[in-house]
């Protein structure tokens, strides 16, 4: 028997709000309980109202208790996860000193296991010479790097979308007010995205910044993408997976050329961004960057969830050397893949970069559940910025257009265009 689409948003409402109910119960940190609750509630008022046939109200409901009822309070009582307090020392010491990470840390709560361009994001507060206590409303507001870690992940999601010709509405569908480019929405409502928006946002903005390069590799754009790759992997170094899929995304659309400048651009530009914090504190970027969320500091790292990797590595120094090997097999695997199929449109980059990164935080030495979110990410926001059964790939003034049965078309039609 096949769901109708009001049963199968209806029960989509329901299986979140279970999930969000799991916090309150298991979760021993604060932020996780206020947002579980809340988030609940919202879930749980998206199903009753999606059951009604108020769709629009549904999304409305989830948005208001799973995003901004717990953001706002997090934010304005000064709560959050660790990440949120490390992003924001970072920025300060680099305004200071141009330093970004503690010397020879002794605790987890020094280590900054970020490259330099998350630093950045902790700027704001910094600038509004806001400590933490005692801050007035504005402050905690502006100066949260989780508003400026939000502001970064959507500004890159409406720039992608307008670069594969997204406009402001959407196809026809089931979902809770359209088709696929109302996806955005409800991705943004869901627990995938609204608990690290809300809690931490650390991941946000790498997730935005791999959805831009995919969007810039489709749409020809080699020097954007480099750019964007460039930002994503002086963020976090789990952002290299996203270097080759788009240059081999942009090398099967545009040839070989485009694909050599976008990955010059993308070295040039993350040397730039790294290289002084490598030549200033070289040590203490190899520790707390590399050395760090690998298991292998001083200090252990509070990732730990019970994923392969992990579990291997409790097993002896044999272990985490496996883990290690696994890890780099999988990388390997993947990137053959992309040199005997490289992907065609964006739907498919984004699922082959989803790929790649499950498999690596699956079999990272230390991992966390939720990191698993960044693939959910990048292959439900694919999907949210195409037309089922379009490829939706902007080559030049060329695109694929349904209703001229796959034949391309162009104000200034000419041979040579490459289509997915």
């Amino acid at each position: 028997m096949t769901l109708s689409p009001t049963a199968r948003w209806t029960t989509g409402w329901l299986l979140a709000a279970a999930w969000a109910l799991s916090f309150p119960l298991f979760s021993a940190l604060a932020p996780h309980r206020l947002w579980g609750w809340c988030a609940a509630a919202g879930y749980l008022g998206a199903a009753a109202a999606t059951a009604v046939g108020r769709r629009r109200a549904a999304l409305a409901a989830a948005l208001l208790g799973a995003v901004a009822v717990p953001l706002l309070w997090l934010v304005l009582t000064g709560q959050g996860q660790s990440e949120v307090t490390v992003i924001e020392r970072s920025g300060r010491l680099l305004l200071d000193s141009g330093r970004l990470y503690v010397d020879r840390p002794a605790h987890v709560e020094e280590y900054t296991p970020y490259l330099p361009g998350m630093a950045l994001l902790g700027v704001p507060r910094a600038l509004l010479g806001g400590d933490g206590s005692g801050d007035g409303w504005v402050v905690r507001l502006l100066g949260d790097a989780r508003i400026w870690c939000a502001a970064a992940l959507f500004g890159c999601l409406w720039a992608a979308r307008r670069l594969l010709g997204g406009g402001p509405g959407g196809g026809r569908g089931d979902g809770p007010g359209g088709g696929p480019g109302r996806l955005l929405p409800v991705l943004v409502a869901s627990p995938v995205v609204a608990l690290p928006l809300t809690v931490s946002g650390v991941d946000l903005p790498l997730a935005g910044l791999c959805c831009l390069a995919l969007a810039a590799a489709a749409s020809g754009r080699p020097v954007l993408t480099g750019a964007a790759l460039a930002g994503a992997c002086a963020l976090k170094w789990t952002a290299l997976p996203a270097v080759a899929v788009a240059v081999a995304l942009l090398a099967v659309l545009r040839g070989g050329r485009p694909a050599v400048r976008c990955a010059l651009v993308a070295a040039g530009g993350t040397a730039l961004l790294v290289l002084p914090a490598a030549l200033l504190q070289p040590a203490e970027l190899w520790r707390q960057v590399f050395a760090f969320p690998t298991g292998r500091a001083p200090v252990p790292t509070p990732a730990s969830s019970p994923l392969p990797g992990r579990l291997l590595t409790e097993l002896g120094p044999w272990g985490w050397y496996l883990a290690m090997g696994l890890l780099l097999s999988g990388g390997l695997a993947v990137g053959l893949s992309l040199l005997a199929r490289p992907p065609r449109t964006v739907v498919a980059a984004a699922d082959r970069l989803a790929l790649g990164l499950t498999l690596a935080f699956l079999l990272a030495p230390a991992g966390r559940f939720g990191y698993l979110a960044l693939p959910v990410l990048l292959a439900v926001w694919a999907r949210s910025v195409t037309v089922p059964g379009v490829s939706r790939v902007v080559t030049g003034s060329f695109r694929l257009r349904p209703s001229d049965g796959g034949r391309p078309t162009a104000r200034n039609e000419r041979p040579g265009g490459h289509f997915a």
